[in-house]
């Protein structure tokens, strides 16, 4: 993970600040060599603006690798293919946080024993079946959905996949906005500064609009139903990080924008009983 360093950077302002901004979060959330200089505090301030414009990025290839594999093998395997490939892609990041969390949480019974697990790189066994599952569960729902859909509609269920992207990094802003970070502790949420405020989650809504009302167009059920499911799981998460912990840390939040691309997938594949 990146740190912010003491040195004195150069005074950035305007246009030049967000575009260090943006290409800071694509560090955080990439393995993508964009820039060998090390981010300025005010970018790491300023990167989460951005998540949801990134997590729409790596969708957009995650999508053209599905298709450009679907030439190749069977749509199932090239899902599989294209999944894991997007693993290279991200550095894991987010299945990492999943596995600390369900660790962390699985097998702590005090804030101290929860915050120790979280940050071991051990895994346990709730860490290793909770990310399998997770895994399992996304890939087997991207599958659902390009076999209901039909494999050459990529248009509609490439939409899913990049509202699945998008809204998923989007949770992560909420998140912050609702919870604090845990002070004195290094993670993700300490890294890009304090709780993040209202101003910043709206610069972030921005990126999220434009497939947000693409999605709500071509599938309004699903939308709304996946945008319910969203907003449980964020009032559901902040209750049981508030109960554990009293803050939030990096690990949580990579583990809740994970989930929030498996809720939007999920709503999308549901059949409803006539």
């Amino acid at each position: 993970m990146m740190t912010s360093t003491t040195s004195e950077m150069p005074q950035r302002t305007g246009i030049q600040q967000q575009w260090w901004a943006f290409v800071t979060a694509i560090q955080f959330l990439t393995r993508l060599p964009v820039s060998s200089r090390t981010a300025d505090p005010q970018a790491l301030r300023d990167c989460p603006r951005y998540f949801p414009l990134v997590g729409g990025m790596i969708a957009v290839i995650t999508i053209g690798l599905i298709w450009v594999s679907a030439m190749i093998w069977p749509f199932w395997l090239a899902v599989m293919i294209a999944l894991a490939l997007e693993l290279r892609l991200t550095g894991a990041m987010h299945e990492d946080a999943v596995a600390d969390c369900f660790d962390a949480f699985g097998g702590g019974w005090t804030r101290e024993r929860v915050l120790e697990i979280m940050k071991d790189s051990r895994l346990g066994t709730y860490g290793v079946l909770g990310l399998i599952s997770a895994v399992m569960i996304r890939a087997g729902a991207t599958i659902q959905l390009i076999q209901q859909i039909g494999l050459e509609e990529v248009v509609h269920w490439g939409v899913v996949l990049l509202a699945s992207g998008v809204l998923g990094r989007g949770v992560i802003l909420f998140t912050m906005w609702l919870i604090p970070p845990i002070e004195n502790r290094e993670s993700l949420s300490r890294d890009v500064g304090q709780q993040m405020e209202l101003k910043d989650l709206a610069i972030g809504s921005i990126w999220t609009a434009p497939i947000l009302i693409i999605w709500c167009t071509l599938f309004p059920l699903q939308a709304i139903i996946g945008l319910a499911g969203l907003a449980m799981l964020i009032f559901w998460f902040r209750g049981l990080v508030l109960k554990k912990l009293g803050g939030i840390t990096g690990d949580c939040l990579g583990c809740i924008g994970y989930s929030g691309q498996v809720v939007i997938l999920l709503a999308s594949i549901a059949e409803w009983p006539a």
